[in-house]
């Protein structure tokens, strides 16, 4: 399914569920905050569901009535993707793809629109990614998780497909095979219900596909040919939808359990009826050449199998025989299967983990030691995935921006100025980020170069280059492939902070000639100050298309201390559109200072939407942005003097461009 098609499902689908309604409404209910879904198949546990824990049935689930549906559905279409040449000799192409399973947060209690925090596994190294699940469940809250909006939407902005997770556990874990004969239950035409209740959630919700892990034991081979049955039309009915099935290697053909840690004869049906599948944990050298060659007699391909490496526990300390995986100096044998690799963030100390602590372990277990994906560490054991495996990137298209927001940080700015001074997560704000991080071409002294959440534009993180400058300095930003006409303007919204260095803008429209070597640029002229300035840079000159942007740093003088920040980057033509009010804004449903906000989306192009307060003298509080057109605001309370809260809604385009607001006014 192309993007395109994806929108208009995406978009007819939301209109379908999320009718219209004028902007008096009245509120109809107690707001309560939304959260991610979760399900069992059919029957509920015995007893009484713990605090903050809802017991819900796939079976009996409908979008039309699903109150939090309009919180939970993303909205950006998966995105197209290309490789541009390797950062370095060692990564290849079309050969293993990384998948990537993490827990962003409980099965239950898991914030739909993201929370008042900074602390949070903002993933940003998505061009290496080429799957992502959306990995929880438990036998005490859920066994069926739909991946929250946020996730899909930053995702999808960088290409990558992301599945639900549907978890039979293993019944030392709780579980319980009535639930796994629940998921594979036929109805009397003798089709499986649930397979047709997962796809529709998938659609409803916009994202990918579904990851199936069957670890619950004592079945028999008639639950194993009725989980096969189950699998096979879930695929059927998922691939008319453009989505995607995964397999986990658990349940075998013969409905017990036995981690195989290799495809064969045990487990080939369910491969054969899947998109790929998950080699559990167990696999040696041995079983994963042998599974290779067996997907390749099958007439698949050897990298549809993910080798599960566990990095849960010790992360870039973990002990891989990659070799067997992603070797050196032959064709890759299979791809990975990253299980958890937000330990980036959870090895920190509960006080210690503060944005720029979680993405220096991130950058480190992504990139490698080195910090830089053109000159990989050989000493680091770690073989990061930068090292194996090439980046892609999504940047086709004009208009292009980005703030190098990360999806979350200790404040809010605007124009550089804070707007809010609540730390705050929200991956669906999160901007396309360069893909390799990062790549730096001097014949001296290298800065560090990190996201700095101590000042920033717009959003909550700036890109920082800091160190010593004693030779001219190329950052390499974005891998483009942007179509160059006579009107095209780069825009760079950037600041000096120590020393004094002349900044110039760095344009490719060629490849580089071997991987890892510069891009071939034209560097042009940029204004520098002391304070934020946004310079806009013509391309005048340029034909073709441009296939790389970055910045060349100079030292003044002598060289010496510099501190330079990019605030913003953005290529557009001579036109700057602006997105249209949205409409209908309302109060959906009213506790206290507890809000359910909802309106009509806005015409044409829209990115996200941002929510203001307007207090009493005028100023404006960033209370929140999202993707889609509904918003929980929790905990407000009457400023002295105040009779009514008013709010500001506006949509914000590509180019941050906002439109006019849409008022609404509620009584305290």
């Amino acid at each position: 399914m192309t993007p395109t098609r994806r929108t208009v499902l995406l978009a007819g689908a939301a209109a379908a569920l999320f009718p219209a309604l004028p902007a008096t409404a009245a509120p109809r209910a107690a707001a309560t905050p939304p959260h991610a879904s979760y399900w069992y198949p059919d029957s509920l546990p015995e007893g009484t569901p713990g605090p903050g824990i809802t017991w819900r049935s796939l079976k009996s689930w409908r979008a039309e009535t699903d109150p939090d549906l309009a919180f939970n559905a993303a909205s950006v279409p998966l995105a197209a993707r290309f490789t541009p040449a390797p950062a370095n000799a060692t990564a290849r192409t079309g050969q293993a793809r990384i998948q990537s399973l993490v827990s962003f947060g409980p099965t239950a209690s898991n914030p739909s629109q993201g929370s008042a925090t900074a602390d949070y596994y903002a993933l940003t190294h998505w061009a290496y990614i080429d799957e992502l699940v959306f990995w929880g469940g438990s036998s005490g809250e859920g066994l069926i998780l739909a991946p929250n909006a946020p996730v899909v939407d930053a995702a999808h902005r960088h290409g990558v497909p992301v599945l639900g997770n549907v978890f039979l556990p293993p019944a030392a874990y709780g579980g319980q095979l009535r639930w796994t004969r629940d998921l594979v239950q036929k109805d009397a035409a003798g089709r499986h219900p649930l397979a047709e209740r997962l796809v529709a959630v998938a659609e409803a919700h916009g994202f990918d596909g579904w990851f199936v892990n069957a670890e619950t034991g004592g079945g028999d081979a008639a639950l194993g040919a009725g989980m096969l049955s189950f699998v096979r039309e879930l695929k059927s009915l998922a691939a008319a939808k453009g989505q995607r099935v995964t397999w986990y290697d658990a349940m075998t053909v013969n409905g017990s359990v036995s981690w195989q840690g290799a495809l064969n004869a045990q487990n080939e049906a369910f491969f054969r009826t899947s998109d790929d599948m998950f080699v559990d944990f167990r696999w040696s050298a041995g079983s994963l050449v042998s599974s290779g060659q067996r997907a390749e007699q099958l007439g698949r391909s050897r990298y549809e199998l993910w080798a599960g490496v566990d990095v849960e526990a010790n992360g870039w300390n973990s002990t891989v025989r990659w070799d067997a995986i992603v070797p050196k100096d032959r064709a890759h044998i299979a791809s990975v299967g990253l299980y958890r690799p937000e330990w980036t963030r959870n090895h920190l100390p509960a006080d210690q983990r503060g944005p720029a602590a979680f993405h220096a372990a991130d950058d480190r277990f992504w990139t490698g030691r080195s910090l830089d994906p053109s000159r990989p560490d050989g000493t680091d054991g770690w073989r990061a995935p930068a090292v194996s495996v090439a980046d892609r990137s999504t940047v086709t298209s004009v208009p292009f921006a980005s703030t190098f927001n990360t999806g979350h940080g200790l404040r809010w700015y605007e124009s550089g100025r804070v707007t809010s001074d609540t730390p705050w997560n929200h991956l669906g704000l999160q901007d396309r980020l360069p893909s390799r991080r990062w790549v730096v071409h001097t014949e001296g002294s290298r800065p560090a170069v990190t996201f700095d959440f101590e000042d920033a534009w717009r959003g909550g993180s700036s890109l920082l280059v800091d160190g010593r400058l004693d030779e001219p300095t190329v950052l390499d930003l974005y891998a483009t492939r942007l179509p160059l006409t006579a009107g095209t303007v780069v825009e760079l919204t950037h600041r000096t902070d120590t020393g004094s260095v002349i900044v110039e803008l760095a344009v490719a429209t060629a490849e580089p000639d071997a991987p890892g070597e510069i891009p071939p640029y034209t560097y042009l002229p940029v204004t520098s100050s002391g304070t934020w300035q946004t310079s806009a840079v013509r391309l005048t000159g340029l034909t073709g298309t441009v296939r790389a942007i970055g910045v060349r740093l100079t030292p003044a003088g002598g060289g010496g201390p510099v501190r330079w920040r990019l605030g913003g980057l953005a290529v557009r033509t001579a036109s700057r559109p602006t997105p249209a009010t949205p409409t209908g804004l309302r109060v959906s449903a009213a506790s206290g200072g507890d809000l359910r906000l909802a309106w009509n989306p806005a015409c044409g192009t829209v990115r996200h939407y941002t929510l203001h307060r307007v207090l009493t003298d005028g100023t404006r509080r960033f209370l929140g942005g999202t993707c889609q057109r509904a918003f929980f605001a929790a905990g407000l309370k009457p400023e002295q003097g105040e009779r009514a809260a008013r709010f500001e809604l506006r949509a914000v385009g590509e180019l941050y461009t906002s439109s006019a607001p849409a008022a609404l006014t509620h009584p305290w």
